[in-house]
């Protein structure tokens, strides 16, 4: 495993970082940008996967996933700076100057912006935009990067792998970490990633082929760190889910080994089976018009228990449905 150069990656790697989407309003429209057509251009905030509306919820979520600190991002979270300093402030007081806390920008933020989040914010990553790479060194982001390394914060670049990478190397005395994550394909930068004749790595990953080629000769500094869109899926999700998981699953509920949970549903029985009730206080829970129990107790004895019967995985915390299998 390569040296993690900063420090929020750390916890992200334990899986013990809450994603708080600030905003999806972005000033920009990068072509490479992932951010999926349900949240880009929404004023919404969502800690983790659940929408939210004040920081007491996220401050809940962060407590189902008994969170280290917060990676806050966007859309640009900049264009609604209030709204980052109140959720940030709040996370602070109630976990401590120990929840650390990282900020995601595409703007190269001003001091009056670094004074505001003093205090609040450990460490912040600029997405200084493709068109500005030639030459970086003389730009206004390394300006603020040394800017805000001289007020306190951990400062680096955060950039998709693009083939036009290496411009980014006269940048590297003046950061403490450059981060790059492999380039992904996703709903809406899917016409441009054609237009541009990439294609997907494989048919499991939403990598694009080539991407970790073009950071071959940048990843030999010792300040960058590649990110790869598997690590991300198969590690740093799971190791999130699985922490989430252990904390709001109910006794009934299956935890896998990807960290979604499985469980049965019984929709249009009249009352409780009695092969349910059986199972003791705490083994089943009428939710949302049907019966939810164990999914093995379905299987097992389907026969003998009245209604429409299937197995559902899904993320935990009443997260998204993964899979439902009818019996």
């Amino acid at each position: 495993m390569a040296i993690i150069p900063a420090s929020g990656c750390t916890f992200c790697h334990e899986g013990a970082k809450m994603v708080l989407f600030i905003t999806g309003v972005c000033h920009r429209s990068c072509w490479y940008c992932p951010l999926s057509r349900e949240r880009k251009g929404k004023d919404q905030v969502y800690a983790n996967e659940h929408p939210v509306s004040s920081p007491d919820e996220a401050i809940a979520e962060a407590k189902n996933m008994r969170a280290k600190g917060t990676g806050i991002t966007g859309g640009e979270p900049l264009e609604r700076l209030d709204r980052v300093l109140w959720y940030a402030r709040r996370l602070k007081e109630e976990f401590g100057p120990g929840h650390h806390i990282h900020l995601y920008t595409s703007r190269a933020p001003t001091e009056k912006e670094l004074s505001d989040l003093t205090g609040i914010i450990d460490e912040i990553r600029m997405h200084p935009p493709m068109k500005c790479w030639k030459g970086i060194e003389t730009s206004e982001y390394i300006r603020s990067a040394e800017m805000a390394s001289a007020m306190g914060f951990e400062t680096g670049f955060e950039v998709p792998a693009l083939p036009e990478i290496d411009l980014l190397i006269p940048a590297l005395p003046h950061l403490h970490f450059l981060n790059i994550n492999e380039l992904e394909w996703g709903e809406t930068n899917a016409p441009e990633m054609r237009r541009r004749a990439l294609v997907l790595e494989d048919s499991v990953h939403n990598a694009v082929e080539g991407s970790r080629r073009w950071c071959r000769n940048i990843c030999r500094h010792e300040k960058v760190y590649l990110c790869s869109s598997a690590f991300k899926d198969s590690v740093q999700l799971r190791k999130r889910l699985i922490r989430i998981a252990e904390t709001t699953a109910r006794p009934f509920d299956e935890i896998s080994s990807d960290g979604t949970i499985i469980y049965g549903r019984i929709e249009g029985a009249l009352s409780v089976p009695e092969a349910v009730r059986e199972l003791g206080t705490g083994m089943f829970e009428e939710r949302e018009g049907a019966l939810e129990t164990a999914w093995w107790i379905l299987v097992e004895q389907g026969d003998e228990i009245e209604g429409t019967k299937a197995i559902i995985e899904r993320y935990p915390n009443r997260g998204i449905i993964v899979e439902v299998t009818p019996l």
